[in-house]
């Protein structure tokens, strides 16, 4: 018999708030409240909110204080302990590993997780220049979720003006281009191909914010709706923030489950949860095609629950970049012509920031109920393949109650790369983008290798160097660095 404190998903919501004007804008707050009372009413009973022990709130791009006191206050827990969390793609695996781990061990024994975006209309009313209205949440929660860690760039990188994921994730495609000996165009058919994948995955998603078929060539061709961002990204090939998105979890025990009269068709049971972290930036790793934080955190937590990857029938990898998503796949054993998302991922299911995940937890819920016997596993990654959260569902209980793991000092432990501030001598290209201006090729970012194997960074605005980059093979290519200045020399 599985353990009475064997933790239980029981209720999922999602809310998607599409608004045509300003005035149906809808704050995060209560998009938050929407999504919660879909959880309650998904899980086939209700009434029981005011039971919740803990509230549980993932940081995003809003401003309040507090939002986990109010919707406590809300839904009548009074008392509860309210949480919130640091930034990052990371934090709602890792806050849900952390919470079935806290209900295992007796802290609680009945959980509200939520959280919401409001990119759409946030943007829309800076466009406007309106100020749309926001509830008041002030105080401090009882904790915040997260340790701290370095920044998400290196300062090397920062003094060259790379400061923005869509700076650095085409430099990681380049990069697997150059490793598989693909060219240009075939390795542009190839992700878009694979992105056109995930579109077929949110057409029947019902939660996706993007449900409109868009076929590879509309994936990889620029057009008015889909201007060319970085080498070798579109727009759709981004992850899309324009989003108002809210989604909640309900989680318990399962004695509780059983008190409170909810249905065992509802229940999906976490079996596994671990976390790791990649070296911080990009600067200092071995390369840019792989992610040994990627690989190691994701065979722990198949290890722990007892499952290869052979077992899983649903897989959501985390889709800001397609490069995130053809590191990930390797790095575990896992094809590209499977389906990898269960949502569509964040261009097409939508990128709620920081929030993306729990979408992908409440739709893995949706399918797991489906099929039951079978396994999935949901990946989070926060900042540029940096910090990895990973967990394994099942709609059966584990044979093993749930375990929790941290691989973080065995990657740390792992080669990392000098980074230099600067390079006067040879060195070779090892990848690059180029970004776009009124569409446009503007500014090359390159990452380069010295004769001794530490990485340096240069930027080039030569226009017709710029332009071949973006139809030649550059990475490879010999160099010689001379006060700033890149000289491709073959």
């Amino acid at each position: 018999m599985p353990n009475p404190r064997t933790p239980v998903i029981v209720g999922v919501g999602q809310f998607l708030n599409r608004i045509a004007d300003l005035d149906e804008a809808i704050e995060p707050l209560e998009m938050m409240m929407h999504a919660v009372r879909r959880a309650e009413a998904d899980t086939g009973t209700g009434g029981f909110l005011d039971q919740v022990q803990s509230v549980r709130v993932v940081r995003g791009m809003w401003s309040y204080d507090n939002p986990a006191a109010v919707i406590a206050e809300r839904i009548g827990a009074i008392g509860a302990q309210t949480v919130g969390t640091l930034v990052g793609g990371n934090q709602n695996q890792a806050l849900m590993n952390q919470t079935a781990a806290e209900i295992l061990a007796g802290q609680f024994d009945l959980v509200l997780i939520t959280g919401a975006e409001n990119g759409n209309s946030s943007g829309k009313a800076r466009r406007a220049n309106v100020t749309l209205p926001q509830t008041p949440a002030p105080g401090k929660p009882d904790l915040v979720f997260g340790a701290e860690q370095r920044p998400e760039h290196h300062e090397y990188e920062v003094a060259k003006g790379i400061r923005r994921a869509i700076q650095v994730y085409p430099m990681y495609d380049n990069a697997l281009r150059h490793e598989r000996g693909e060219s240009l165009q075939a390795h542009i058919e190839r992700v878009s191909e694979l992105w056109s994948r995930f579109n077929d995955i949110a057409q029947d998603n019902p939660n996706a914010w993007v449900r409109d078929n868009m076929t590879a060539e509309d994936i990889r061709t620029p057009s008015a709706r889909n201007r060319q961002i970085s080498f070798p990204y579109t727009k759709f090939m981004n992850a899309n923030m324009s989003v108002d998105m809210a989604a909640a979890l309900i989680v318990c025990t399962l004695e509780t489950a059983k008190r409170l009269g909810i249905p065992e068709s509802k229940y999906v049971y976490p079996h596994s949860g671990v976390e790791g972290y990649d070296h911080f930036s990009a600067s200092v790793r071995d390369n840019f095609h792989t992610s040994p934080g990627v690989r190691i955190t994701g065979t722990r937590a198949m290890a722990l629950a007892g499952i290869d990857v052979d077992d899983l029938d649903f897989v959501d990898l985390y889709s800001c970049f397609p490069s995130a998503v053809q590191v990930a796949a390797a790095e575990l054993g896992l094809g590209e012509d499977r389906p990898l998302t269960v949502t569509g991922g964040l261009t097409f299911g939508g990128g709620p920031l920081n929030n993306y995940v729990m979408h992908s937890i409440a739709r893995t819920v949706e399918l797991l109920r489906e099929k039951p016997e079978g396994y999935a596993l949901v990946t989070a990654n926060g900042g540029n393949l940096y910090k990895h959260a990973h967990g394994i569902y099942s709609g059966q209980p584990p044979e093993r109650e749930f375990r929790k793991d941290d691989v973080k000092a065995e990657i740390a432990a792992l080669p990392s790369r000098e980074c230099l501030p600067e390079h006067d001598g040879d060195a070779t290209i090892e990848s690059y983008t180029v970004m776009y201006e009124n569409d446009e090729p503007r500014i090359g970012h390159v990452s380069c290798l010295t004769p001794g194997g530490s990485r340096t960074w240069v930027n080039t605005e030569d226009a017709d160097l710029v332009r071949a980059m973006v139809s030649e093979e550059f990475c490879g290519r010999s160099a010689r660095l001379r006060g700033g200045e890149l000289i491709v020399t073959n």
